[in-house]
């Protein structure tokens, strides 16, 4: 037999890769915003909690997407895209996959108790909402949408349970409207690629249209702006963080969101938030950019009030 002729083998390692969806991890990185805006960066007795809930976080991430994609082999193997997916197209076994799903539940919950015992309810609820989201709720319009945005919620709130400081009532605000601004603006792209097909692949696609997601994207998208300016103006943040400058990182917040509809409208992006922000290069500078930014500001504020 020809060298060309033999099956191509599968590399293990992608496939973990792959199958793990390794890259959303990027999604847990709000975890960190507390450890920011609490201005406790550089204190490592509260940095090495925050490392441990990350990836706690990813671990429970991964086992729910196993399990979502145990439940929707089917439909997935329909899927243009989704296919391609370890479980769908085979190179995952279901036997491994599961076993890989109870390993990282379990090792998840082991991260989260050395972090803090009162960090587990959060994965525990972050875990229950997911997969509640898998069995059911994303089958009920609107609602599937705001159960993918209040994780990102639970998310923000778990980061500063982590550290054991108060997280900003406005910026879990702003994270809920952000949230929901990339949720609706996955379910556009998904009816954009799927066209006739999309409710054969998810039912609830059929309760939504183009025009519909794009008043609901606009909405969110100035509710989001909005509560992050609120956030960055208010008094108790001015105080906190002795400073009143971090509204300067506003004209950030802006490109971003005003980035991420060029890509929606122009570029059929918006599919999967994680790979772009992790593949667009404007975005991914202007995530760093506003990360540097705020650090610079909290701690330039603290250094003029003595502290």
């Amino acid at each position: 037999m020809l060298a060309s002729d033999s099956p191509a083998r599968t590399n293990p390692v992608m496939v973990l890769i792959k199958g793990l969806r390794v890259y959303q991890w990027s999604k847990n990185l709000l975890l960190f915003a507390a450890l920011i805006f609490a201005q406790e960066v550089f204190r490592p007795e509260q940095l090495v909690p925050s490392v441990l809930a990350f990836f706690s976080f990813c671990l429970a991430a991964s086992a729910t997407y196993l399990f979502n994609d145990i439940q929707d082999i089917e439909k997935d193997r329909a899927h243009p895209k989704k296919r391609h997916r370890p479980i769908a197209s085979g190179e995952m076994p279901l036997g491994v996959a599961w076993a890989l799903l109870i390993a990282l539940f379990a090792g998840s919950c082991v991260l989260a108790w050395l972090v803090r015992p009162a960090f587990l309810p959060m994965v525990f609820a972050y875990i229950g909402l997911t997969l509640s989201y898998s069995l059911f709720l994303k089958h009920m319009m609107i609602v599937d949408v705001m159960v993918l945005a209040l994780g990102f919620v639970v998310r923000a709130i778990a980061g500063a349970v982590a550290i054991n400081v108060q997280f900003s009532n406005w910026l879990v605000v702003c994270t809920l409207f952000l949230a929901l601004f990339l949720g609706f603006s996955k379910r556009r792209h998904e009816i954009t690629l799927l066209e006739d097909g999309a409710e054969s692949h998810r039912a609830v696609l059929s309760e939504y249209s183009v025009q519909y997601l794009d008043q609901l994207i606009l909405i969110v998208a100035g509710g989001a702006i909005l509560t992050y300016t609120i956030y960055t103006c208010s008094p108790d943040v001015v105080q906190r963080l002795h400073t009143d400058k971090l509204y300067l990182t506003l004209p950030y917040v802006l490109f971003g969101i005003f980035r991420y509809l060029h890509l929606i409208h122009h570029k059929t992006g918006g599919g999967d938030p994680s790979r772009t922000l992790v593949t667009d290069k404007p975005l991914i500078l202007t995530v760093l950019l506003w990360g540097g930014t705020c650090i610079g500001i909290i701690y330039a504020g603290r250094v003029a009030a003595g502290l």
